[in-house]
This record gives C-alpha cells, structure tokens and sequence, in this order.
C-alpha cells in the first residue's frame, strides 16, 4: 500500500519503477539536499530562471524520497528522465513551495 501525499506538509508523489512513491521534504531531508546541492533559496532562484539543472532536481527528490531503500537514485534519474520535465515540474513545484512557503 502507497501512502498519500499531505498537501498541508509540502509532500508530493512521483512514480518509480512503476509504483508511486511519496517525497516528503522534512527539515532532515531538505538539510541533506542543501548539503549536496547548496544554498535551497538558490535552488528555489534557479528554477524561477529556468536554471534547474536535471541533476539538481534527481538530488532534491533523491533527499525527500521517504523510502530510499525500495529504489536506487539511478531507478530515480531514470523515472525523472522518462516521465520527462513537464511531468516532473508538478511535484517539483509542490517541493520548491514547501522550501518557501513552510507549514501551512
């Protein structure tokens, strides 16, 4: 059984390998993405620009998987790469709201 994603706490789903997969961007989860990736407000800048590296948003998603044990970061990338960045941009938005916007 999948969970659903909480609206109230910033989370969103994205489909890997097959099976929908909860992102929960919680304060241990974005501090590990900003750690890798940098400062999250540049993050959040960079998307506004258009300057989202597909890297930075495997890494965002990769650090607010719930589960990071049921699939690899590689099965990640693949799904973010299939399902295309159109596909992509709703819960990447949902997270990038989440980073701003905090806890309703």
């Amino acid at each position: 059984m999948t969970a659903a994603a909480n609206a109230l706490r910033g989370e969103a789903m994205l489909v890997v390998a097959g099976i929908p997969r909860l992102l929960r961007p919680s304060f241990t989860a974005l501090v590990a993405a900003e750690d890798e990736l940098g400062p999250l407000f540049a993050l959040v800048e960079k998307a506004g620009e258009g300057q989202l590296r597909l890297a930075d948003m495997v890494g965002l998603f990769w650090h607010c998987l719930a589960d990071q044990q049921a699939v690899t970061r590689t099965q990640l990338g693949e799904a973010v790469t299939t399902q295309g960045l159109a596909s992509c941009a709703k819960p990447l938005r949902i997270l990038l709201g989440q980073i701003l916007q905090g806890a309703g």
